[in-house]
């Protein structure tokens, strides 16, 4: 993962439930957003359920800085959540993963 050099960190998370775990990880998903949206340097973080595709959803967050997203990523509470996501979606977690850098049009 790479980030802007300066400023805030953007990640967007896709992921998409086994067949028959769609409730199991949309409560998984519901219980994970409110501690990571207290961890030192969250912005903000957002779950979103793909209109019409139950059991694929969009988590979106920003950081204040690379080293707030690698410390939440490091938490104690992430090593131990991210063994019980892998029951959960189809594929890596790594394979949902975008990290987008912030840009401006010069006027």
């Amino acid at each position: 993962m790479t980030a802007a050099p300066t400023g805030y960190v953007t990640v967007v998370w896709d992921a998409k439930a086994k067949a028959g775990r769609e409730d199991d990880l949309r409560a998984f998903i519901t219980a994970a957003v409110t501690p990571s949206r207290n961890d030192p340097g969250n912005i903000d973080y957002e779950a979103h359920e793909v209109e019409g595709r139950p059991g694929e959803f969009v988590i979106h967050e920003r950081w204040e800085s690379r080293a707030h997203l690698d410390a939440h990523l490091a938490a104690p509470r992430m090593r131990e959540l991210v063994p019980q996501m892998l029951e959960l979606i189809d594929g890596s977690i790594e394979d949902g993963i975008r990290l987008l850098r912030p840009f401006r049009p010069a006027h």
